[in-house]
């Protein structure tokens, strides 16, 4: 606002004057800046982090190694101690309190002592000590409890509670900050057993008007420092910084120091915990993955492992997959080998599989489908092989649908140093993957918002995770003490994998007839939480679709071009079929005629069987039901791709194989990749031995040797008269490209000996 015309603004220094005069009036002085400002807060080496844990568990390793991060000084109390303090699904957790008031009466003295008590087993730190120590010095109490929006355990105490105008109302005993002697002051009330609830001890504390205040004990109602997940997840998400990740309540807007993954919310703390404090970030990616690393080119030997490999449906490609066992790079004398196969298909695979490598490994043991067993007791079986084993190392669990294209697999997931590790493999092109980055309230998939990026290889890394399956790897004293019970993979109303997944993580094994009574069967259970984990730093493999698998043909895979294109590839192109298009791998034996390899012997030769197992061939005949017109000109010995049902993958298999070729060699064609007919012709002495000369109905023609002149049969081959060109050596595999119509008449050149086969298209009729 401007001064009234001809008048003087005061200054700031007659202001200030006008002040001092006030204040002298008032007998009250305005503290000098020195005095005003804040007392400096605790020196971090003023705070000792006290925590309980009597078993160094995944969660409470995990807990360390956030502390370590951050250069926090902890005391672990209970070490080793028997835990009496209940399960933590009810009330319970007095032990705590009793080893904290133990360890306090030695530090009761220290009065410029922070102490910090959290939980370890589902903690991890965000924030160092001194932006901790800072934001507990501008609470202006002595104590600080955590804060949450839920009570618990005595829901009749709410009304108790003081009244807040914004934040959490209710205590948590999760964490707690605040000078020795008060602390001291509180612990020392104890007087409770060991399974009595720790929360309602200290929130009847809270809730005493008088101890409030002696104490000078509030709450952390805002999440400055302690975030409870519980009640509170929709108020969480990550906010990622140039050097780390923090978690941001968007509510307050607050970056808490401490997270607490209580209740039923661990798995979103096991989320959280891929990126924070430093284990994931945009700038560094992984953090963590190298740390604890075991070398095994430093082991005097290679660990013994069993792997279990289990075939619980019709699975295309089994023998490809049964083969990739013997190429992973790991010292066959160390691998035992347990076979659970459920189908009678599979049995002929398999019978010759071990005929052949029965010696090959430490050992071979198949259980077949006349044993009649279910899944889980079969998943449960293969476990035992090595929990039961002391020499048994770790257990390698693999179903016949993952196809490992990584040879080192093996020696990559030991050296991880996980307790279960599962490599990521995915469908070919599909976000459908081998695990699971969260799961619904019901427990079944639900998609985590980093799903994607990890399937995608976005984010690199390894993963904690709810759920794995199909592959995994499980160290042998695992299996010998966290996950010392059977059955793990039985679980009313759950299938098998899913079953084994809830079981690790939460420890709730169901009982056999004849087990412990509930009561004495949890005092047997472990600490909860065995932590799975997934890794995507190498490319491990795919799995393979088995949904529609039909085993009616002879050879089933060659129906597989839709469902599994890059097995099919593998299996069935020729393996110099890319050079073609990097190295121009084409020949041109005669003036526009071209050839190149396109089918694998295996392809020629299953294509072959598939023929001669339908059997119906035509016998060279110009009467012919099978195309329009019923009469063929120029009849050949064929049957035609149509017959047995393969003429829709076939003609796939043109557009995917054949029509690149053609836009190469013929520049500027666009084929459609249609053919009317498409058919392999049987040419023998004794049949049919021999083509006259003709045009093909087409615009241009493939012609695949399907098998070897020389050893399958004698002559044979195709001469172009319009060049006066013949080409006689046909090679397996190879495919002729000519054109159809007027400039390439063309005959079939006499088979004197054997039988020889061939795929024919007439492309572009």
């Amino acid at each position: 606002m401007r001064s009234p015309a001809g008048a003087r603004a005061p200054s700031l220094r007659s202001f200030a004057r006008v002040c001092a005069l006030l204040c002298s009036f008032a007998h009250v002085c305005v503290p000098d800046s020195a005095e005003g400002r804040q007392p400096e807060p605790p020196r971090a080496d003023k705070l000792l982090v006290l925590t309980v844990a009597t078993k160094e568990t995944d969660g409470f390793l995990r807990f360390m190694q956030s502390a370590d991060y951050f250069n926090y000084t902890v005391k672990v109390l209970g070490m080793s101690e028997e835990w009496k303090g209940g399960n933590g699904d009810n009330i319970g957790g007095g032990q705590k309190v009793r080893l904290l008031k133990e360890a306090m009466e030695t530090l009761a003295d220290q009065e410029d002592l922070v102490i910090l008590s959290v939980d370890s087993y589902d903690v991890i730190f965000a924030g160092g000590p001194e932006e901790l120590l800072k934001k507990f010095q501008q609470s202006n109490h002595k104590v600080l409890f955590a804060a949450e929006g839920l009570i618990w355990p005595d829901k009749r105490l709410a009304d108790k509670y003081p009244s807040v105008r914004s934040g959490k109302r209710f205590l948590n005993s999760g964490g707690i900050i605040g000078y020795a002697p008060y602390i001291n002051k509180i612990v020392q009330q104890w007087n409770l057993h060991e399974n009595d609830d720790d929360q309602l001890f200290y929130t009847k504390i809270y809730l005493d008007p008088l101890q409030r205040e002696r104490l000078n004990v509030t709450l952390d109602h805002k999440c400055q420092i302690f975030q409870n997940l519980k009640g509170a997840v929709d108020e969480v998400l990550l906010k990622f910084g140039n050097e780390r990740v923090r978690v941001r309540n968007t509510v307050y807007d607050t970056l808490p120091v401490v997270i607490h993954g209580n209740g039923n919310t661990k798995l979103y703390l096991n989320y959280l915990g891929n990126y924070i404090p430093n284990t994931w970030n945009y700038e560094h990616g992984c953090g963590v993955c190298d740390k604890d690393i075991l070398d095994l080119s430093h082991f005097p030997e290679y660990p013994s492992v069993t792997v279990g490999v289990f075939i619980e449906q019709p699975t295309p490609f089994l023998p490809e997959f049964l083969e990739r066992l013997l190429t992973l790079d790991y010292p066959k004398n160390k691998l035992s080998i347990f076979v659970h196969n459920n189908e009678v298909y599979h049995e002929k695979h398999l019978q010759r599989f071990w005929e052949e490598n029965k010696n090959v490994f430490k050992s071979f043991k198949v259980v077949g489908p006349e044993e009649n067993l279910s899944q889980g007791e079969a998943r449960n079986m293969g476990m035992d092989s090595c929990r039961m084993d002391e020499g048994c190392d770790f257990y390698f669990s693999i179903d016949a649908d993952v196809m490992l294209s990584n040879r080192q697999t093996l020696k990559l997931l030991i050296e991880q140093n996980r307790k279960i590790i599962s490599p990521l493999v995915s469908r070919h092109s599909k976000l459908w993957s081998n695990f699971w980055g969260a799961l619904s309230l019901d427990g079944y998939y639900a998609r985590s918002e980093d799903y994607v990026d990890i399937v995608q290889g976005k984010r690199v890394g390894v993963w904690n995770i709810p759920y794995m399956a199909h592959i995994y790897l499980i160290k042998g004293e695992t299996l010998r003490n966290e996950l010392k019970e059977r059955n793990y993979f039985v679980l009313e109303k759950l299938d098998p994998d899913m079953a084994l997944c809830r079981n690790t993580r939460e420890q709730t094994v169901q009982r056999e007839k004849g087990a412990p009574s509930p009561e004495t069967f949890h005092m047997l259970r472990p600490p909860k939480g065995v932590f799975m984990y997934v890794t995507n730093r190498h490319d491990f493999g795919r799995l393979i679709s088995t949904a529609n698998y039909n085993t009616s043909h002879y050879n089933n895979d060659l129906w597989q071009i839709f469902e599994n294109p890059v097995d099919w590839k593998e299996k069935y192109i020729h393996p110099n079929y890319t050079r073609i298009f990097t190295e121009n791998l084409t020949e041109q034996p005669c003036p526009d005629v071209f050839w190149f390899p396109v089918f694998s012997e295996k392809a020629c030769d299953e294509l072959v069987e598939e023929m001669e197992n339908y059997g119906l061939w035509s016998g060279g005949r110009h009467k012919d039901k099978r195309i329009s017109g019923g009469y063929e000109n120029v009849p050949t010995d064929d049957i035609h791709m149509s017959q047995i049902n393969f003429e829709k993958e076939w003609l796939h298999f043109i557009r995917e194989y054949i029509s690149p070729v053609t836009l190469k060699v013929f520049s500027g064609y666009y084929t459609k990749g249609y053919a009317l007919l498409n058919f392999v012709v049987k040419y023998s002495p004794e049949r049919q031995p021999a083509l006259r000369p003709h045009h093909d109905t087409s615009t241009f023609t493939i012609n695949i040797a399907l098998n070897n002149k020389g050893s399958d049969f004698q002559g044979g081959g195709c001469r172009f008269h319009r060049y006066n060109c013949s080409i006689e050596s046909p090679r397996k595999g190879w495919s002729f490209m000519h054109p159809g119509r007027l400039t390439h008449l063309h005959e079939g050149l006499p088979t004197t000996n054997g039988t020889r086969y061939i795929a024919v298209s007439f492309i572009d009729p």
